[in-house]
C-alpha cells in the first residue's frame, strides 16, 4: 500500500475520529507531508515508540499507541500465567496524560490491570514501581529529552528494565500482526469499576524515596555541611522537581535554589530550544541564578528525570561543565571508594559501562579491582547485565553508567536515575568539603589518579525518510570501505557489532564481539584512543563518539580537538 493509499484509508475509515480526519484534510495535496506521515508504521524498536505527535501511521497518536499496547497485551496474555498487570507513568509532554489513559484502557479491554500514576512521575520511579508492585510490565509515556513536538512510549518488563530479548522480539512480532483498527479499548469508567484501572501515587513515592535514602553513605557529613552547600536546580519543565526537592530536603540540604522559570511542567519547554542537560542552552538560566547566589553546584534533570547534567564551581569562582562521562565517573569513584572504605566490597563486584562510554571507567574499575563489563548503548542493556548476574548468582553490582548523562547507584531500579544521582553528587560534595575540596578539585584529583581521559561526541541530524536513507548509506560505506587511519592515527582494530566481528588490522585475526548485533562501528586507535559511529535509536541522528588520554588536561583537550576534526569529516567522507 502506498503512502497516499494509507492516507486515504485513514481519511475514510469509521475507526478514525473526526478531529484526526480534520488534521489530515489540512495536508490534502501536500504529497511530501503525506509521504512523511504514512510511508511506514512508526517503528516499535527494542525500547518502544518515539516520534512526532500527529496523525498518521508514522506519528505518535492514539491509534499507533493503541496498536502497540494491543501487541503488548497479546504478548502478556501469551506468556504470563497469572497476576497480569502493568504500571503506567507519564511526563509533562503534550498528550502524555491522554496516551497514558489510552494505554490503560486497551490493557483493561484485554483483561490486564493497569496501575496508573495520578500525575507525572520520573522514569526511574516507573522502573522501581514495576518491581515494587510485582507487575508483568511497565509503560512510560515520555520522549525523554527530544524536542517538544515529540512523545514516546517506553516498555519495561518485570525486572524493571526496558525490554530486551526475547520480550522485545515477542512484542514486536505481536504488533506486526495487527492493523490499527484491531486494537481493543473500553470506557475508563468501566475499567475503574472492574478494578482494571487503579490510580497510584504518594504511596509509591514514599517507598521509592526511603529506598534510595538507604544508599546514603555519609549522613554525618551531610548533617555537617548540607546547610552550607549551595545548590541550583532546574527540572527543565519536566518531572524531577517534586522528588529531587523532597530527597534533598529530607537529607538536610537547605540551600536549594530552584530555577523558577523552569520549575513548572510545560510541554512546550518554553525557556529552552531543546530540553536536554547535554545542551549548554539548558543551563543558561541556571548559571545566571548560580552567579547571583554563589552556588557550588548547578544541576539539571531532563524531562523524565533519568539523566542529570551538572556544572561545578572551582576555587576561583568559575563554573565547569561536567560531561556525562565525567559526572558518571565522579559518582562512581565516590560511591565505590566509600563503600570499600566503610563496608568493604565483595570480590565478585563489577562496574558496567556502555561501549561508547569513557575508558576512564576502565581505569577506575582497575583501581578498585572490579570486573568491568561492557554492553551495547542504552541503559536497558545495563539492566540486562544486572538481571543475568542475579539469575546466575554471579557478581555483585556496584555501579552502572552511560555517557549520555545516566547512572544508577544501586540495583533497586533498572534504569538510570537522576533523582538518586542528584542525591549522590550532593553527598559527594559534602564529603569533599570535609577534605577542604570542592567537586572540581575532586574531578582534577580523579584525573591525576587514573589518567587524563577526555571524550566527546559529534551529532549529525538527518530528518525524514531521506535522512534515514543517508544515515544508512554512511554506515554502509564505512562498513564496506573502513578507514585505515583517523586524524593521523592508525586504526588498529575495528569492532563491527552488526557483523559480530572484531578485526585486528595488523594481523588480520578476527574474533566475535561477544555482544548482540547492533549497527555500530568502533575503531581502536591505540593508546586508549578510539572513535565510534552509531545511528541513534531514538532520534533521526547519526552520532560519532571519540576519546583520548593525555599527559595533562590541557594536553588531553588538544589531542581530543585534533581527533575531533577528523571524526567530524567522516560523515562527509562516507556519504
Amino acid at each position: 500500500m502506498t503512502s497516499k493509499e494509507r492516507y486515504l484509508e485513514w481519511l475514510n475509515s469509521p475507526a478514525i475520529d473526526d478531529e484526526t480526519k480534520s488534521e489530515l484534510r489540512k495536508i490534502e495535496g501536500n504529497d511530501t507531508e503525506i509521504e512523511e506521515r504514512f510511508y511506514k508504521d512508526l517503528e516499535f524498536g527494542t525500547g518502544g515508540l518515539r516520534g512526532i505527535i500527529g496523525a498518521g501511521t508514522n506519528r505518535m497518536n492514539i491509534y499507533t499507541l493503541r496498536k502497540a499496547t494491543q501487541g503488548l497485551a497479546n504478548y502478556i496474555n501469551k506468556v504470563a500465567v497469572k497476576d497480569k498487570s502493568v504500571v503506567i507513568a507519564h511526563d509533562s509532554r503534550h498528550m502524555s496524560i491522554e496516551f497514558a489513559d489510552e494505554a490503560a484502557k486497551t490493557l483493561a479491554a484485554n483483561g490486564i490491570k493497569a496501575y496508573v500514576f495520578n500525575s507525572l512521575r520520573p522514569t526511574p520511579e516507573l522502573s522501581f514501581a514495576v518491581r515494587q508492585l510485582g507487575c508483568t510490565s511497565g509503560i512510560n509515556i515520555t520522549a525523554s529529552h527530544n524536542p517538544s513536538n515529540y512523545n514516546g512510549y517506553k516498555v519495561y518488563w518485570e525486572d524493571g528494565a526496558q525490554i530486551t530479548p526475547p520480550h522485545d522480539i515477542g512484542i514486536m512480532d505481536e504488533i506486526s500482526k495487527l492493523d490499527f483498527s484491531d486494537s481493543k479499548t473500553m470506557p475508563l469508567e468501566e475499567a475503574i469499576i472492574d478494578g482494571l484501572y487503579v490510580s497510584i501515587g504518594k504511596e509509591i513515592d514514599d517507598i521509592y524515596i526511603e529506598t534510595i535514602k538507604k544508599y546514603v553513605l555519609h549522613q554525618d557529613l551531610i548533617n555537617k555541611y548540607g546547610k552550607d552547600l549551595k545548590i541550583v536546580y532546574t527540572p527543565l519543565h519536566g518531572t524531577g522537581l517534586v522528588l529531587v526537592k523532597r530527597i534533598l530536603d529530607e537529607l538536610g540540604f537547605t540551600n536549594v535554589y530552584v530555577v523558577k522559570e523552569q520549575a513548572k511542567p510545560d510541554g512546550d519547554f518554553t525557556t529552552v530550544p531543546y530540553p536536554n542537560p547535554e545542551a549548554a542552552a539548558s543551563f543558561e538560566l541556571g548559571l545566571k541564578l548560580a552567579k547571583e547566589v554563589d552556588a557550588d553546584v548547578i544541576l539539571a534533570t531532563d524531562p523524565d528525570a533519568d539523566r542529570l547534567g551538572c556544572y561545578v564551581k572551582d576555587k576561583a569562582g568559575e563554573y565547569h561543565v561536567l560531561t556525562g562521562n565525567v559526572s558518571g565517573c565522579l559518582i562512581a569513584d565516590y560511591e565505590i571508594g566509600q563503600r570499600k572504605e566503610l563496608k568493604g566490597i565483595p570480590d565478585d563486584s563489577y562496574l558496567v559501562k556502555t561501549i561508547v562510554s569513557t575508558n576512564l571507567s576502565d581505569a577506575i574499575a582497575r583501581g578498585y579491582n572490579l570486573k568491568l563489563i561492557e554492553c551495547l548503548t542504552g541503559f536497558k542493556n545495563i539492566g540486562r547485565v544486572i538481571l543475568e548476574a542475579e539469575e546466575k548468582k554471579e557478581g555483585t553490582y556496584q555501579f552502572g553508567f552511560e555517557e549520555s548523562y545516566g547512572c544508577l547507584i544501586g540495583d533497586y531500579a533498572r534504569d538510570k536515575d537522576a533523582i538518586s544521582a542528584t542525591m549522590a553528587i550532593c553527598e559527594a560534595a559534602c564529603f569533599y568539603m570535609d577534605k577542604g575540596m570542592n567537586l572540581w578539585d575532586a574531578v582534577l584529583d580523579m584525573y591525576e589518579k587514573y589518567g587524563y581521559y577526555v571524550d566527546s561526541i559529534s551529532t549529525v541530524t538527518m530528518e525524514g525518510k531521506a535522512g534515514l536513507q543517508e544515515i544508512d548509506n554512511i554506515m554502509t560505506n564505512m562498513r564496506n570501505n573502513p578507514p585505515k587511519e583517523i586524524g593521523g592515527l592508525d586504526v588498529l582494530a575495528i569492532r563491527d557489532y552488526e557483523r559480530d566481528v572484531i578485526t585486528n588490522l595488523q594481523t588480520g585475526e578476527t574474533k566475535p564481539t561477544g555482544l548482540p548485533k547492533s549497527n555500530v562501528l568502533y575503531y581502536e586507535l591505540g593508546s586508549d584512543f578510539w572513535a565510534c559511529a552509531r545511528p541513534s535509536g531514538t532520534e533521526p541522528k547519526i552520532k560519532f563518539y571519540y576519546g583520548v588520554v593525555g599527559s595533562s588536561l590541557a594536553n588531553a583537550d588538544e589531542l581530543l580537538n585534533n581527533l575531533g576534526k577528523a571524526v567530524n569529516q567522516l560523515p562527509t567522507n562516507y556519504k
